[in-house]
Order: structure tokens, then sequence, then C-alpha cells
């Protein structure tokens, strides 16, 4: 069983007196709901940190007075509106250059004072860009917006022209049936990450975006959180915390 590939590795690390750090990070958040609410109760229930990247264009009270009731929960920025303005056959994009790149800039940084402003202290001034695609040519002025980090899908590439903190297991299967993937499937993508000839993450990410879990996923996210929750050869931390400490 994959999920006891899992375990080993973290039984190893943990009797060689080593740890792996685990991230979670949530996407397309606008308002409470009954998912996020199941992924905030099972989140505190295991004591996971959790990043909300929430989209700012519709986004409100409703979520902040949400929000400031999880201590841990960071907020980065999901672009402005998460509409697709790539046309096919490009790979959906809302911060490509599409449109003029002031135009877009504009949107980030209408974005980044919206929910700086929002949600105060929850706030983490970190870009998720939708869909994990932003145009490199971007990249350097995201700093001048107030940015301090990105993170998007894949093993961070370095150099970089600001920090990243990247996530690495997908939970969805958005190519087949739009819902979870299996669980065996996940647990052996985390164990291959793990793998002692692995060259080593500064964090694992794991991407989830709770409007659209089916069943299979809410069970495989208790399966996960159960075996890493207090195990000596893992933790998970918050965004901020990894960005801190980096």
């Amino acid at each position: 069983m994959s999920e006891e590939r899992v375990k080993q590795r973290l039984d190893a690390l943990a009797n060689q007196g080593q740890q792996v750090t685990f991230w979670l990070r949530d996407d397309d958040a606008i308002e409470p709901t009954p998912a996020l609410e199941t992924l905030l109760h099972l989140a505190s229930r295991y004591q996971i940190p959790l990043t909300l990247a929430v989209i700012p264009q519709n986004t409100g009270a409703a979520l902040v007075e949400r929000v400031v009731q999880e201590p841990a929960l960071c907020v980065s920025v999901h672009g402005w509106s998460h509409v697709n303005h790539a046309t096919p056959p490009e790979k959906k994009q809302e911060l490509g250059l599409q449109r003029p790149a002031a135009m877009v800039l504009n949107e980030l940084k209408a974005g980044f004072d919206k929910l700086r402003d929002l949600y105060g202290a929850h706030f983490l001034p970190m870009l998720v860009p939708p869909w994990n695609r932003i145009d490199a040519r971007l990249l350097p002025e995201l700093s001048a917006l107030g940015f301090s980090a990105l993170s998007v899908f894949g093993r961070e590439k370095v150099p970089a022209p600001m920090r990243l903190l990247n996530t690495h297991v997908d939970v969805m299967d958005w190519r087949g049936t739009g819902g979870g993937r299996d669980a065996d499937a996940l647990f052996a993508e985390i164990a291959d990450w793990l793998a002692a000839d692995a060259e080593p993450l500064n964090a694992l990410g794991l991407l989830t975006h709770h409007l659209v879990h089916d069943a299979a996923v809410w069970r495989f996210l208790e399966r996960l959180f159960q075996l890493t929750h207090n195990h000596p050869g893992c933790r998970w931390m918050s965004a901020r915390a990894i960005l801190a400490t980096a």
C-alpha cells in the first residue's frame, strides 16, 4: 500500500532525527460555504495550518467574519477575478499578456490592497496565480506591488525573481473524472516526493479546491491528516512560518 510507504519514510526520517515539512493551500475561496466549513473543521481537528487563496474581486465581509475565527489561517491573493483571458489552444490563464501588462498589474495591485485591508493580520503578501500560471515577464514587477512570495505548482525553480513556495500534490483529477484522484495514487506521489534519493523540498505542498471536493477527497484528507498528525517525522506549518524561516 502506498500509504504504508509514506509511513515507512516518515518513520525513517524520525529515526534519523529529521522531519519533512508539509503545508496546505486551498484555492478559489470567495465566501463561506458548507464545503469550506468542512475543510476548516477538518484542518482544525488535526491542527493543520491552512492558506486560503482568495479571489479578490467578489470576496467581502462574509468571508472575513469566518476567517477571523481561525487564528492560524493565512489569506493569499488568487489573481483578481479568476477569469481566463487566453484563447485555445493556449492553456487557461488570467495573468498572461493577452491584455496590456499595465492592466494585469493594476488588477493585481487592486487585489493585493483589497485583501490586505479586509483581512489584516491574516493577510499574507503571496500571489497564487489562477491555474498556477503567470507570464514570466510580469514577475519582476510583483515586488513593487507589495508581493513578497509566489506560489504555483511543481518543483521550485531557482533562481527565481522572488521567494517561491509551491504546491506539489494536487488532490483533483482535473483531466479525468473532475473528482478526487485515487487515494493510493496520491499516497504514492507523496511517497515519491519523500523518497530518500529524491531532491529534498523546503516544504511539500498539498493543493486542494474545497468547492469541488467529492467524498473521495474528504476521505483522502482524513487519512493523510491522521497519518501525519503528531508524527515525529513530519510537521505541518503555515505558509507564513515557512517563508519566515526558510
